[in-house]
């Protein structure tokens, strides 16, 4: 274990997480974003699978090159591509410059995630790297939670475009951070040409890695659809101001902290894997409420909207708790056995399950339909669905 950076570990957060902070700050505004560039619903949805798209893509890129030149240059490069694609964002005067930029900005904050990933690998392991992986995911949960609240705060004051120019003064405060404070994990002694060709026979021939890969791009799919069909569903339908939707994140990011509280203290009696199946049960249970309260509202006997409200928050609450438990633990359990490519092999595994969390923001869109109905349905759909991979998992486990 390298101590540097056990004691920094707040800056693996920050890499991990101003990434994430990009794709929920500006979440609020979408329906603004709509209407200013004269654009559909569904479209302005799009701009954030477009942006988990170029994440999946940047992925690829990163992982492998970090394995031969080191972290924190890759780091160093990606933040400042991130940059580039803030300033694009905030000048955008049409949907599909906004797109480009989106897609640029994501191609660089992708860095984050998998170097993150790959700077725990090299330095922890067994136990002790899913309690990491457990104590970053309840970190986390702040960058999401943070992201609707400053960006409703923003939008409401400055407009759409000041969120991109928050974010790009943020970003060079990190990067500044990181040249300072980061130490390098992977050593020269240690860097060597991987073939990707290679890692991915291994990975496409790995049963469980491709069952913890649906797993979090399933669990990911429906926190990433409540960002995009969320504002819609809540301020559009349910009349919440931008502002106020932002704040309901708040409780949503307290719950998924306690999630990752649980699961850390669960490692010392409990193995990752059972802990994993906790978090989706509970997640299940969350959405099959969610799906059968906003069916009897639209079907059976109206309910005043802020019970609609309080209990669609409530059950994003409890779902991202599960989900903290789930894919903390999938992402620990994913790649023990790659410590020898662990940089490619990161990238790889995470460009497939952003691709996927892309294809279901995608699908989410797509069912948009100016009601209720999509996203509760779709949520309980997405969570049958990583019961059943576990389900044929289980054995191999």
């Amino acid at each position: 274990m390298i101590n540097p950076v056990l004691s920094g570990i707040w800056l693996i957060v920050l890499i991990i997480g101003f990434p994430k902070l990009a794709e929920t700050v500006y979440t609020p505004s979408l329906p603004d974003i709509a209407i200013s560039l004269q654009t559909s619903e569904s479209i302005a949805e799009y701009t954030i699978t477009i942006y988990l798209l170029g994440f999946a893509l940047g992925m690829l890129f990163w992982g492998n090159l970090s394995d031969r030149i080191g972290r924190k240059p890759c780091i160093v490069a990606g933040l400042t591509i991130f940059t580039f694609g803030c300033i694009g964002c905030y000048f955008s005067n049409a949907i599909e410059i906004l797109m480009c930029s989106r897609l640029i900005q994501a191609f660089g904050g992708s860095v984050g995630s998998v170097m993150g990933q790959a700077i725990c690998r090299d330095s922890f392991q067994g136990a002790a790297l899913g309690r990491a992986y457990s104590s970053i995911g309840s970190a986390l949960a702040i960058f999401p939670a943070v992201g609707p609240v400053i960006g409703g705060v923003i939008a409401s004051h400055f407009g759409w475009e000041a969120n991109f120019l928050f974010l790009t003064l943020f970003t060079i405060a990190v990067t500044i951070l990181i040249i300072f404070k980061l130490p390098e994990t992977h050593h020269t002694s240690n860097r060597r040409r991987v073939s990707m060709i290679a890692v991915v026979k291994h990975l496409v021939h790995d049963k469980n890695v491709i069952g913890f890969g649906l797993i979090i791009a399933a669990g990911n799919g429906i926190s990433f659809s409540y960002f995009a069909e969320g504002s819609f569903y809540l301020i559009k339908l349910l009349g919440l101001s931008p502002s106020e939707y932002g704040l309901g994140f708040m409780p949503i990011a307290f719950s998924t902290m306690l999630g990752g509280m649980l699961s850390k203290k669960l490692h010392n009696t409990h193995a990752s894997a059972n802990i994993m199946s906790y978090g989706l049960y509970i997640i299940l249970s969350a959405n099959f409420v969610f799906s059968a309260f906003i069916l009897w509202h639209s079907f059976v006997s109206p309910i005043p909207v802020k019970y609609v409200i309080a209990l669609t928050i409530l059950m994003q609450m409890v779902s991202t708790f599960g989900g903290c438990m789930a894919m903390s633990n999938a992402l620990a359990l994913a790649l023990v056995d790659y410590k020898w490519c662990i940089g490619t092999a990161s990238s790889l595994f995470g460009s497939f399950y952003y691709c996927l969390i892309s294809g279901f923001t995608l699908i989410m869109g797509a069912l948009h339909n100016g009601t209720l109905l999509p996203m509760p349905l779709y949520f309980l759909a997405l969570s049958f669905f990583m019961m059943l991979v576990k389900k044929l998992m289980w054995k191999t486990l």
